[in-house]
């Protein structure tokens, strides 16, 4: 067995503090990763907290995950000691059903869908506290961690000339954003929306001017106008007041192709149906709960449709890796030890971040030596 150790909660109202844990090594087809970087996603304080009502305590998060391999299992083929890889939000899914053939595992069909990360099997609420999944994993732990050991078919390779810290959050927040973009045609010329400009949003709004798209970002906050200017933003509308919402959404109504709603958490996207164009789509890929009913008429006079995407597959994860690299693409970091993470949480439920913490895993060390 490998001693690893990382933060993890146990119960949804306490904080992460160091876990001692045990991982077992290696076996046929899989590879050992020491975790370098590992970014901050809102979702890890989602399921800290247990807002999805399905977490597994004890909870170690961590689903943007870069390391260098450490020794490759029996049968591996596509890395060797040495590699610097990446772990997404997925580490197996049955591989067999049609979702998987077709190179769509985070829309798994299996009987407990994909495996997450960490947080252990996709189960109901009903079931999560047990732990059980048929791929034989008890809770699984993630890369707020200094050791993982992770299937080769859902490890990426991180390309040369990106960032080692920086790539991490486009495993989640990039890929999240690029997959919908892809499906529903992006390309030059295309007019496209970003609702929030977060770590999902502000990913979007450089993947999508890197497809040459023009880029129009709503957000409440006047400090972020500039921000999204310097990324790439065409225009940035700002919601003051109910009033002068309603009169920049009429002045731009049937205008995008593509909306994306990077909120998440539940918000009224009524608003933002009206903008778009006929057959266009705004796509829901940060909040997770119920939303607001949604006016149909609004949908059904212009066939518009509003849709929802769950992060992406392994393929588009190492996709968007390529892509980001050749086009100079990053997301805006703030590096923390991982003794600042409780703080981060904070900070992100406060919306005070620009625009993704990424944990520096060396810093876990410091808890062995204090040991």
């Amino acid at each position: 067995m490998i001693d690893a150790l990382g933060y993890a909660a146990k119960h949804s109202f306490s904080r992460l503090k160091p876990l001692e844990f045990q991982r077992e090594p290696a076996g046929a087809g899989e590879v050992e990763i020491a975790v370098l970087f590992c970014g901050v996603c809102h979702s890890d304080v989602h399921q800290v907290k247990n807002e999805w009502s399905n977490t597994v305590y004890p909870c170690m998060p961590g689903h943007e995950i870069v390391g260098r391999v450490t020794r490759a299992g029996d049968r591996v083929t596509r890395f060797k000691t040495g590699d610097l890889v990446g772990v997404g939000c997925m580490i197996d899914s049955c591989r067999s059903c049609p979702s998987c053939q077709a190179g769509d595992e985070q829309y798994c069909e299996g009987p407990n869908s994909w495996l997450a990360t960490y947080n252990g099997p996709m189960l109901p609420a009903s079931k999560a506290t047990t732990g059980e999944n048929i791929y034989g994993h008890d809770n699984t732990f993630g890369g707020y961690s200094d050791v993982l050991v992770v299937r080769e078919e859902f490890v990426v390779r991180i390309p040369d000339g990106l960032d080692p810290a920086a790539a991490a959050p486009i495993q989640c927040a990039g890929v999240t954003t690029w997959s919908p973009m892809k499906h529903w045609g992006v390309t030059a010329g295309s007019k496209v929306g970003v609702i929030g400009l977060g770590g999902l949003g502000h990913m979007a709004v450089k993947l999508a001017r890197a497809l040459g798209a023009e880029v129009t970002v709503f957000t409440r906050s006047p400090d972020k106008e500039g921000a999204a200017q310097a990324m790439g933003a065409t225009h940035v509308e700002l919601e003051k007041d109910a009033k002068s919402q309603l009169e920049k959404m009429a002045a731009t109504a049937g205008r995008f192709d593509l909306i994306l709603s990077t909120v998440p958490e539940k918000h009224d996207i009524n608003p933002f149906v009206v903008l778009l164009k006929r057959d266009a789509a705004l796509v829901i890929v940060g909040a997770l709960e119920p939303m607001a009913p949604v006016d149909n008429q609004q949908i059904a006079f212009h066939r518009r449709s509003v849709a929802g995407s769950l992060i992406g597959s392994i393929a588009e994860q190492q996709e968007v890796l390529e892509f980001c690299a050749e086009h100079g693409i990053a997301p805006d970091i703030e590096i923390i030890p991982i003794q600042e993470i409780n703080t981060a949480f904070k900070k992100i439920e406060s919306g005070d971040v620009r625009f993704r913490y990424v944990i520096d895993m060396a810093s876990l060390a410091r808890e062995k030596t204090e040991a």
